[in-house]
């Protein structure tokens, strides 16, 4: 693995990936009604240094080379709390939202554009409850939340991709908020909560970052939700602030736990045990991944 706090070549690790991915991704199927709903999935989607990492880049692309490709994919991401809801701009390459600060040059140069989304944006807003505010943002690209796990699951960048606005951390409402989107399923559309399993960015140890220990507080947090989403409690994981091992530490504040309520509630039962499709540390971060049907 690069390292990736120093690497010697920004994004290097992207950069060796690419062609690797390219042919896969040229030839990969496109999903059709006759695969049944698409699942909805919740990702931990590592920032900048995803792009370092070219083991995680390979895991998310075979997670997406799995699946039939979608039609389109709808993103609620942990770096945009805004309320009411909020859409991203729909257009066909609209500039990325460089929500970092940091990091070398090369990674605010880097791109990703989508093909234009604005019926995906007008299906969206149709099922969201009649009378409650929605907004059409005209300019606010992806977040780093959306286009870098992006990059690595459909590095040709051919699939639509709108991003919606959290508007609350209230587990019932993002679960509600998940109900709503789940019909896009049936429609070939990857819905997408994106965050970091565990986030305790101001607790982390250089040991930590460089592999060489592991935060207690990280891997209790981590093993406690696999348990409780192999076993679909909804329930358990809701108390997440009170009841998980690790906190606060593991989420001195939840928008990177949260999005998992949305991709819970996209599925057909919430209370079914989810899939764990990635595991493992990155820099002592829970990068647990899964997919719910």
């Amino acid at each position: 693995m690069t390292d990736v706090i120093n690497p010697a070549i920004p994004a290097g690790a992207y950069d060796d990936f690419l062609p690797e991915a390219l042919p896969g991704a040229r030839s990969q199927r496109e999903w059709t009604p006759a695969d049944g709903p698409l699942p909805a999935i919740y990702l931990s989607h590592g920032a900048p240094p995803l792009l370092d990492d070219g083991a995680w880049l390979r895991q998310l692309f075979a997670w997406a080379q799995a699946l039939p490709k979608p039609r389109a994919i709808v993103i609620v991401s942990a770096h945009w709390e805004d309320a009411p809801l909020m859409l991203s701009a729909p257009g066909a390459h609209t500039p990325l939202f460089y929500d970092f600060g940091g990091f070398h040059p090369r990674y605010y140069t880097m791109k990703y554009d989508t093909p234009d989304a604005s019926a995906l944006a007008k299906r969206v807003a149709a099922m969201m409850p009649e009378g409650e505010p929605l907004y059409q943002h005209p300019k606010r690209g992806l977040d780093h939340g959306a286009w870098i796990p992006m990059m690595a699951m459909y590095p040709l960048g051919d699939v639509p991709v709108l991003q919606l606005s959290m508007p609350t951390q209230d587990p019932d409402a993002l679960l509600k908020l998940g109900r709503r989107l789940a019909p896009l399923r049936e429609e070939g559309v990857l819905i997408v909560g994106s965050g970091f399993m565990t986030h305790g960015l101001p607790f982390l140890t250089m040991e930590n970052m460089r592999g060489l220990a592991l935060p207690g507080w990280s891997s209790d947090f981590d093993a406690w939700v696999a348990d409780a989403l192999s076993r679909g409690d909804v329930d358990e994981i809701a108390s997440f602030a009170s009841k998980a091992p690790g906190m606060p530490y593991a989420h001195p504040t939840a928008e990177h736990f949260v999005p998992v309520f949305v991709a819970l509630g996209a599925a057909d039962d919430p209370e079914a045990p989810a899939r764990t499709v990635i595991d493992g540390f990155q820099l002592g971060l829970a990068k647990r991944s899964f997919e719910v049907r």
